[in-house]
């Protein structure tokens, strides 16, 4: 996180920790979609606790006797925090008795709990969900709670009416795995294992999107539209390049549509004019190129500039709680960050 600027620069954080406790740092998946209560697939939705998405997906597996291809989700979770989210597993109706069996046998093997068991037609898929709900306990504060509940609300003001940059967060852009990933992209680094190798080159690429972030904010571009904008519509997630500014600005201002950023590769929709000459920029820069993306099979898309999220500030027994919602692919590390003005979250 080192290194990126505030959306709040002006004003003073709360300071603090979080994740004293699980408890501390509550998140629930919002689905896309909910399951029909028919199909070969059993969705079952958990709370964990001291276990990543993928390692319990595999301890899903094993104890089902699964293959991992027939476990899905739709998003990664923390290790450290109380989360909840929904895991889809291929067991048609003449592999199991009842779903009733599912819960029992998860319960019995898996230090979970078991929120509810449904059948559907299709397996779940990355990317299936509208994004999650955050609680999030800032304790051990070195302020009064009356005093950081006011300096929480007047930065919760500032993101909810202006926003802030949509950047990734440490746990993509790790100055290590940023450095592996550049150089497995370049040939010099060789990782066999295909989903580190793909996480590593992502790293690489998330990190130009947050250069890209940076100077939209520190240029002045951020809070305004710039020509040839590939901008997103809020309601309908539909995209268009902006072509006439001072028509399109009050929509950006009244938060209808946003700018999106570049993440890099051949298929990606660049933006034109002088929004495309910084996206261009920034990428002659990187020291890659399409080809290098292409051989590995990066294809590019385009990220949501821009959050906009509405922060929910109340005072609890061991500090205050941030309550707040963040789309799919957003970082609350980014979000607390800007409360906390503490790079060790």
């Amino acid at each position: 996180m080192s290194g990126l600027p505030y959306a709040t620069e002006g004003l003073p954080g709360i300071g603090g920790s979080i994740r004293e406790t699980s408890e501390d740092f509550l998140v629930e998946e919002v689905p896309a979609f909910e399951p029909s209560g028919a199909g070969d697939h059993v969705f079952v939705n958990l709370t964990k606790r001291g276990i990543n998405t993928r390692g319990l997906a595999r301890s899903l597996a094993e104890v089902l006797g699964l293959p991992m291809v027939a476990v899905g989700y739709a998003g990664l979770k923390d290790k450290n925090a109380v989360t909840t989210q929904t895991f889809s597993l291929h067991l048609p109706e003449t592999e199991v008795e009842g779903l009733e069996d599912v819960e029992r046998l998860v319960c019995a093997e898996l230090p979970v709990k078991v929120n509810w068991v449904r059948r559907h037609t299709r397996k779940l898929k990355t990317g299936q969900l509208k994004g999650n709900l955050f609680k999030v306990n800032v304790t051990g504060l070195e302020i009064g709670v009356g005093e950081a509940l006011g300096r929480a609300e007047a930065i919760s003001k500032v993101l909810g009416t202006t926003g802030m940059p949509n950047f990734y967060g440490p746990q993509r852009v790790d100055t290590v795995n940023v450095r592996t990933g550049y150089e497995v992209l370049k040939g010099y680094r060789v990782k066999r294992d295909r989903w580190l190798r793909r996480f590593l080159v992502s790293s690489y690429i998330d990190h130009l999107c947050n250069l890209y972030l940076i100077r939209r904010l520190e240029s002045g571009w951020f809070s305004r539209l710039m020509e040839g904008d590939v901008a997103k519509k809020m309601s309908t997630g539909g995209m268009f390049t902006v072509e006439d500014v001072t028509a399109e600005q009050p929509r950006y201002e009244a938060r209808e549509i946003s700018f999106t950023a570049p993440i890099y590769g051949p298929k990606m929709w660049w933006a034109s004019g002088p929004s495309g000459e910084l996206e261009r920029e920034i990428f002659e820069a990187s020291g890659v190129t399409m080809e290098e993306l292409d051989q590995i099979k990066v294809l590019g898309t385009r990220r949501l500039g821009r959050l906009l999220p509405e922060i929910d500030v109340q005072p609890v027994e061991r500090g205050i709680q941030l309550r707040f919602f963040l789309p799919k692919g957003a970082y609350a590390t980014v979000v607390l960050r800007e409360f906390l003005k503490d790079e060790v979250l």
